[in-house]
């Protein structure tokens, strides 16, 4: 397998931030810098896809502060998201950067592919989900190994809904109220975002 397809469903929706795990840098409103993927090259596509499942926020993400967006394949409902075409060196510096790893080394993915769900390790973005199939390519995720109910919702930053509301308005064409209704919904960001405050938010310069 050389090509697969990465379902980003948090920020990463949006290009101008995927590039600098591919690019390496510091994409816009974060405070942490990334190394960069091996190869550096923009994915050979990208489409709009709905996983089953819930996106939720929670914990503390150390780049932008605030509850990070997580994914929890077992609960109800969809999650909107966009499937990258990658390579597997690619996935995998992408998932090292995200689980704070150093990139370079490929994931063996064997297991996954059979078994659908595989923990890497214990933590946030530390378990790769087969989530699908497109065009006869698998398409995995990452996401943290628990379920959405046993960790307290988390608030996320300004910054970065700005990221997860342009990916989405990018690879779904979501105008921006849709964007706020989706947004607001999920658990961490429902009761401390309101649709009008997301409105607000995107609509104004960073």
């Amino acid at each position: 397998m050389t090509l697969l397809w990465y379902a980003a469903y948090g920020s990463n929706m949006h290009l101008a931030r995927l590039k600098a795990y591919l690019d390496g840098g510091r994409p816009a409103g974060a405070i942490r810098a990334y190394p960069g993927c091996r190869d550096a090259n923009p994915p050979v596509r990208s489409l709009p896809v709905m996983l089953p499942g819930r996106m939720y926020f929670a914990m503390e993400s150390p780049t932008w502060t605030g509850g990070l967006a997580l994914y929890d394949p077992d609960a109800p409902g969809e999650t909107a998201a966009r499937a990258h075409l990658v390579t597997l060196g690619q996935f995998s510096d992408i998932a090292a950067q995200e689980m704070h790893r150093d990139p370079g080394t490929d994931m063996d993915l064997a297991e996954v592919l059979a078994s659908g769900r595989v923990m890497f390790g214990p933590g946030r973005y530390e378990t790769v989900v087969r989530v699908g199939t497109v065009d006869d390519l698998p398409m995995l995720t990452f996401t943290a190994s628990w379920v959405h109910t046993d960790i307290p919702p988390a608030k996320p930053a300004a910054a970065y809904l700005r990221h997860l509301a342009a990916g989405l308005r990018e690879s779904h064409g979501w105008d921006v109220e849709r964007v706020a209704e989706y947004l607001a919904s999920c658990p961490g960001a429902a009761g401390a975002w309101t649709p009008a405050e997301i409105v607000r938010l995107v609509e104004r310069t960073p």
